[in-house]
């Protein structure tokens, strides 16, 4: 399935049924009266959060979403149907904007999520609501009122615990795939991951948490260079960020300039997720030479009180330990439900 976490659709509510105007026409009854009945109200449009909905796939496959109008009245007092409401499915997670000013309509994060975006015009009334002692046989009814209508822009950010960032290869589909059930592609070059990856990492006593890998970040990211600039907001909603160095590329890379390369791309994008909480995590520490050069960055971390992990995606060295300061941040200190 296509990840599309982007679409720009047009919603329309229902619009009002008509007002009857009609008058009682029956044997042995004369003057019958007006009888028009009220058009039926238009159908709402209505976003609701989808647990089995991961991408907005759907929608960016059929853009122009309609509700149904309500019926026009008839007579002998009989109202109109109302419209049938036009129900849309979307992940938890989805942000609805106005697509002219950008206005934040709604954001869905809760797993239950339901709001009227549109509402559904009136139906008109009949003629047989505008009787009076004075005007017994009134000959006009309402029309229906028209319903809402608007371009709006859908953006899907993902709803996790802890979020992977890093250069291009540095482990991160590695680590998510050797503690969690995903199976992103793996591979010996850049740019393996075209799209973000969630994973739920089980930990004691049933306890779990959910982890997403998005694409490596390079310099400029954040003015649209490589792939994850496009991907930058699913981090936004992370509890705390795990930041994937890999030193066995010393010294032709320095690990340092490029951690902080990424740090200046958060604050462009967000200054807010910069300020999220970082643990740094050293991948391939089961290569001789990372240890040794880990010796040599792990001052710069201390003198900052960065926490530093290092662990083997490959062998499973150090990844424990990891999740338990995982745990500590989500959960605070264990108790006896651990």
């Amino acid at each position: 399935m296509s990840f599309i976490d982007e679409v720009k659709i047009y919603v329309k509510s229902g619009d009002g049924g008509a007002g009857c105007v009609s008058f009682r026409r029956e044997k042995f009854i004369p003057l019958g009266g007006p009888d028009g009945g009220d058009g039926g109200k238009g159908g709402d449009v209505v976003f609701k959060v989808s647990p089995h909905l991961s991408t907005l796939l759907d929608l960016r496959q059929h853009p122009h979403q309609k509700a149904g109008r309500g019926r026009n009245g008839m007579g002998s007092d009989r109202h109109g149907a109302n419209g049938e409401a036009k129900e849309i499915l979307v992940p938890r997670g989805t942000v609805i904007k106005d697509a002219e000013t950008d206005e934040i309509l709604a954001d869905l994060t809760e797993p239950d999520s339901c709001i009227v975006l549109l509402k559904g015009g009136r139906g008109g009334q009949g003629n047989a609501r505008f009787k009076t002692a004075t005007h017994k046989a009134p000959k006009f009814a309402q029309p229906g009122e028209p319903g809402e209508e608007r371009w709006i822009r859908l953006e899907l950010k993902l709803m996790a615990d802890v979020g992977l960032l890093g250069m291009p290869s540095v482990g991160k589909s590695s680590l998510i795939s050797k503690i969690s059930a995903a199976r992103p592609k793996i591979a010996e070059y850049h740019f393996t991951t075209l799209k973000p990856n969630l994973g739920v990492v089980k930990y004691k006593n049933y306890r779990s948490f959910v982890m997403a890998d998005i694409p490596g970040l390079i310099e400029g990211a954040s003015e649209g260079a490589g792939l994850g600039h496009r991907f930058l907001k699913h981090l936004e909603r992370t509890g705390q960020l795990l930041h994937l160095l890999d030193l066995s590329w010393m010294p032709d890379r320095d690990p340092i300039a490029e951690y902080e390369a990424i740090n200046r791309e958060l604050a462009l994008f967000n200054p807010e997720l910069a300020e999220k909480r970082q643990t740094v995590v050293v991948n391939k520490i089961d290569l001789p030479h990372v240890k040794e050069n880990l010796k040599q960055v792990l001052p710069y971390f201390e003198e900052r009180g960065i926490k530093v992990f290092p662990i083997s995606a490959a062998t499973g060295e150090g990844i424990p330990e990891l999740l338990d300061d995982i745990a500590l941040n989500l959960w605070g200190e264990p108790d006896e439900t651990w």
